[in-house]
């Protein structure tokens, strides 16, 4: 009687193939099931180069044993990925149509997705060392390091305490621990930090609290409360709830600049250890918090989009703060949308998942209005604050200084008079959006992009905002020699510039992308702000989150810009984006002013606006999208592509459309040239897919996409599918 074929391991690889892999399994291991959801370490492609990658599944070899590869080395003793997560990671791979491999390599720490162990979860902190102690009896340089060592002699100090009260203390730790004089250490004992106690809710918040203790299992709920009414106060309370049953909760933000601010709040106010999980943590940070959710010991965690798949052993409740943030969408790779995988793994957990916003999307509003989602409404700010006052500055036909009109500026003199704080809110970083030549009309454009470079520096740099190409500006116009070449418009630099020059006694102090590139950025420059009299100039990084109590004027420069954009959302984040930026005024018991400078004061869209709020803007904009056939009444996905010249990407796109199966409800649009046709070099262009059923949709994706993956025109250039794109850019 022959012998039955070996067992081998089906493996998911971070390749960017549709498929699983068979592999053999280590020379003198036995395949089981308990290998399912282990990491294990293969040789892959000709070369043999190794790749790390997860067992999806054991079963019998197909075809002849001795054509498979065995695998190296199996790295995990008990499984990293299973259950819910595992079953999550799938559906994420099936909506977007996505390899299983890059789902699970984009929801893994870069550290587990190279094959390192598990962080120990165990909780460490600093102490110094004796050498340490007689340090500090001596006379020594002030600075962070001599600050820590002080401290350290005091008693040891837990990581989590640090992280929370001394920011920056990690490089100062390891320039101590070099000379000997501190040491990291294994604590004994769990930090019990005595949680602060929560303020009298509003009656609009007690109802919101009591109305998200009913119910069980998953209820997602949408929270509508305008800027300043307290949502995060609500998901305190419901936080405060989850952890009395002993259950684990996730806060997702949109930015990191929030979570620093997140984490100090929920820090004081919950009795328990609060994890943090973004992008600007190191890598063995991000693993170590991975980690201990997985164990349990993480009760909360507070993270930006890929926070999103970390595990929940013991999940209670799902939150996400500023859900219609676009940031919450995966822009490359594996396209998902975080807000959207929130509510699929609330379902599969059969927890509440609780949606914040003051502007919710387009998309959860329906959802909400069609008794999809609970809806919760917070219509008035907390603590005795008044919604701001706002006014419409018409500037046509009146002088402009670097972008400002003269009513401005006095509105601006007036606040810092009354010793209160200003935000001058621009939506464009740098100097100005383009250099032109006053004589010829020749503008400074990359030579990479179909986009002007934008001027940085007060004229000296010019920076591609698209490829990051970077030039100096000519010293003479290149079309005509005219020595006219001068900066057109105004981004936050110039306005910097000039605010600095009217008032020069001011506190100013600029957030951009340029001014927080480094950790704790932001929260330095929002301390050199204080609480005197000041101004903020910023970008959308200032229009959410923010509780600034002496800020009371908020003067929006940049309002034309959204008014006339071919985007059919552009609506919709304008509006999001004046109420968001608005709400930072007038948020204590100060009362608070919104100045809008704009040449189109009569635009319908401001009318609907400053008349009924953003309800009124979503209403018409819900009418708007329906009668057009947009999301949320169709469903879209989008494919698009890029090579070194349009006709490739033409040619691919044709033969794409015609691969295409139409079917009743489904169409394919195109192609048609992507709005920014060349970037980086790259020729682009793209083809809408669109119906009026998801499930119809996703049928004709399954169908079409092994007909591009067969397509020879697919190998000469780069494609992507985008399921649900948030812009058809």
């Amino acid at each position: 009687m022959p012998a039955p074929p070996p067992a081998i391991l089906r493996v998911a690889l971070p390749v960017p193939l549709p498929r699983e892999f068979d592999y053999l399994p280590p020379p003198g291991a036995t395949v089981a099931p308990e290998w399912l959801g282990c990491r294990v370490r293969v040789p892959f492609g000709r070369g043999g180069a190794d790749l790390v990658g997860l067992v999806v599944g054991v079963g019998e070899a197909e075809g002849d044993p001795a054509a498979l590869k065995a695998a190296h080395e199996r790295l995990d003793e008990v499984p990293l990925l299973h259950g819910e997560l595992f079953d999550s990671l799938r559906w994420v791979a099936g909506y977007y149509h996505a390899p299983l491999g890059e789902v699970i390599a984009t929801a893994l720490p870069a550290l587990l997705r190279a094959g390192q162990p598990l962080p120990d979860t165990r909780r460490h902190g600093w102490a110094a060392t004796p050498a340490g102690q007689a340090s500090a009896t001596q006379p020594g340089r002030e600075g962070r390091p001599r600050r820590l060592l002080l401290s350290l002699c005091e008693g040891a100090r837990d990581e989590d305490e640090l992280d929370a009260s001394e920011p920056g203390w990690r490089a100062a730790a390891r320039a101590l621990a070099a000379r000997g004089l501190a040491q990291r250490q294994a604590m004994d004992a769990e930090a019990s930090p005595r949680p602060a106690s929560a303020p009298v809710p509003t009656p609009g918040q007690a109802a919101a609290i009591e109305a998200l203790r009913t119910g069980d299992g998953f209820r997602p709920t949408l929270l509508e409360g305008v800027t300043g009414s307290g949502k995060t106060e609500v998901y305190l309370q419901a936080i405060a709830d989850c952890l009395a049953a002993g259950r684990q909760a996730l806060v997702l933000v949109p930015e990191i600049g929030l979570t620093p601010q997140t984490l100090a709040r929920f820090r004081a106010r919950l009795g328990v250890p609060v994890a943090a999980f973004h992008s600007g943590l190191a890598d063995g940070e991000r693993a170590r918090a991975w980690a201990d959710m997985a164990s349990g010991r993480a009760r909360v965690l507070v993270g930006t989009r890929s926070a999103v798949f970390c595990p929940l052993p013991e999940a209670g409740l799902l939150v996400v703060d500023e859900e219609h943030d676009g940031s919450y969408k995966q822009q490359d790779g594996v396209r998902y949308h975080a807000r959207d995988l929130a509510l699929v793994r609330g379902s599969k957990l059969g927890v509440p998942v609780l949606l914040g916003s003051a502007t919710p999307s387009l998309e959860s509003l329906h959802n909400a209005l069609s008794g999809r989602y609970r809806h919760l409404r917070l219509t008035e700010r907390a603590g005795g604050a008044r919604p701001p006052a706002v006014r419409v500055l018409d500037v046509r036909k009146r002088p402009l200084h670097d972008g400002l009109s003269e009513a401005l500026l006095e509105a601006v003199d007036a606040c810092l008079a009354r010793g209160e704080q200003a935000l001058v809110f621009k939506n464009r970083r740098g100097y100005a959006p383009v250099l032109i030549c006053h004589d010829c009309g020749w503008s400074a454009h990359c030579s990479r992009c179909d986009a002007a470079m934008t001027v940085h520096a007060g004229g000296r740099r010019l920076i591609c905002h698209h490829c990051g190409a970077r030039a100096t500006p000519p010293n003479a116009c290149p079309d005509c020699a005219s020595l006219a070449l001068q900066p057109q418009g105004a981004g936050t630099e110039r306005l910097e510039q000039a605010l600095a020059a009217r008032f020069p006694e001011a506190c100013l102090v600029r957030v951009d992308r340029e001014t927080t590139r480094r950790r704790d950025a932001l929260e330095k420059l929002l301390a050199r702000l204080g609480d005197g009299p000041g101004i903020l100039v910023g970008t959308q990084i200032l229009a959410k989150g923010h509780d600034l109590p002496r800020l009371t004027l908020v003067a929006v420069v940049g309002v034309d810009e959204g008014l006339f954009s071919a985007d059919f959302r552009a609506g919709e984040k304008l509006a999001q984006l004046l109420i968001q930026v608005a709400g930072r005024a007038g948020r204590a018991r100060l009362p608070g002013e919104v100045v809008l400078q704009t040449h189109h004061p009569d635009h319908p869209l401001l009318g609907t606006l400053l008349n009924g709020g953003y309800p009124a803007v979503a209403a018409l904009q819900l009418a708007e999208r329906e009668a057009a056939a947009f999301p949320p009444y169709a469903h879209l996905a989008l494919l698009r592509a890029e090579a070194g010249t349009e006709a490739e990407v033409q040619g691919f796109l044709k033969e794409a459309h015609a691969a295409f199966e139409a079917r009743e409800g489904v169409r394919a649009n195109g192609p048609m040239p992507a709005p920014m046709a060349r970037r980086a070099g790259k020729a682009r262009g793209q083809l809408l897919v669109d119906a009026s059923l998801r499930v119809a949709l996703h049928a004709a994706l399954r169908e079409w996409l092994p007909a591009l993956r067969a397509l020879r025109s697919a190998r000469r250039v780069r494609w992507s599918l985008d399921v649900d794109p948030t812009d058809l850019y």
